[in-house]
């Protein structure tokens, strides 16, 4: 361990809980850890072991010496051997049970297990009032990335407690960015980017699907969707200025046009029996733009037309 590393406990050792306890091992760190199945830990242990070696071995002039990695048989033990605390587990639910009823003694809690913005608060909350310090956070790469610069993990909370950290989590990667004060912030990024990546990832495999429904070779039709991909960044960057103007010229495309087309593949993805779920949800934002006498803007302006209109007892689409 060098002269900087900290004691560190990780609860959870599925895929990025192993990840997570190898980089900091590799960063110089002395970490134990904790798992819900202990019989999946001595396997687990090996691989983390052998990671966080790799890694400090890729990093140091000399070679480096075998990780300080050790099993805790409870969570309490886990946690009375770290200065600072990080779970990764399988939901915010699990975290809870997991952790209520134990002394953390002033250690700070960094939960990484994935959740929406409002368990984050809810955790918050719950934390505060069993007097434990706590640091919420999202992980926005793979296992693969994680204790390497594109390894990127989002943090918002408690900014005495961030600053705590800070140092210990520097290992996780080289965009370790924090938000702010609101424990909610980091989740409510992390569900937008994990909206667009699921939907754009499920509209390139559906589009797979027309394509291949009307005969056309998977290979052959990846060569004209990777054009579609490399579209993205340049609208991102334009509708987020859109959106902050409230302007939307439809200088590029319309609304209108837009309704014609979304017509057109939802037609013949249904002829073919495909499932238009996703694209019946777009049609239908359309649809309320255009009735709205938003028909001539941009297509930025739709980013405001997918908040349906909810009254007492119903939701109208």
């Amino acid at each position: 361990m060098n002269s900087d590393g900290q004691k560190i406990a990780v609860l959870g050792l599925g895929p990025m809980g192993r990840a997570l306890a190898s980089a900091f091992a590799g960063g110089g760190h002395a970490v134990t850890v904790w798992n819900r199945t202990p019989g999946r830990m001595p396997a687990a242990l090996e691989l983390v072991a052998a990671a966080a070696l790799s890694s400090a071995s890729e990093s140091a002039s000399e070679p480096a010496p075998a990780p300080a990695i050790s099993i805790a048989e409870s969570v309490q033990s886990a946690v009375h051997a770290a200065e600072v605390v990080v779970a990764c587990l399988i939901d915010n639910e699990v975290v809870r049970q997991v952790v209520d009823g134990v002394d953390f003694g002033g250690r700070p809690l960094v939960n990484l297990t994935s959740g929406d913005p409002g368990q984050a608060r809810d955790m918050a909350a719950w934390a505060a009032s069993r007097g434990i310090g706590y640091l919420p956070g999202a992980i926005l790469t793979s296992t693969p990335m994680i204790g390497t610069p594109a390894g990127t993990v989002l943090l918002s909370g408690d900014a005495a407690i961030h600053a705590a950290v800070a140092p210990a989590l520097s290992a996780l990667g080289g965009r370790i960015v924090y938000l702010g004060p609101d424990p909610a912030r980091a989740s409510a990024f992390d569900v937008a980017l994990l909206d667009l990546f699921a939907t754009a990832t499920n509209g390139l495999l559906h589009a797979f699907g027309l394509a291949t429904a009307e005969g056309i070779a998977p290979t052959e039709f990846a060569a004209f969707a990777t054009g579609i991909g490399s579209l993205l960044p340049d609208m991102a960057t334009r509708f987020a200025e859109q959106l902050e103007a409230g302007d939307f010229p439809g200088t590029r495309s319309t609304i209108a046009s837009a309704a014609s087309g979304i017509r057109h593949v939802t037609a013949a993805a249904r002829a073919h029996g495909l499932d238009t779920g996703m694209l019946d949800t777009v049609r239908r934002a359309i649809d309320r733009a255009v009735a709205q006498g938003y028909g001539a803007d941009g297509l930025g302006r739709l980013a405001t037309a997918f908040r349906l209109e909810v009254e007492p007892g119903r939701i109208s689409e």
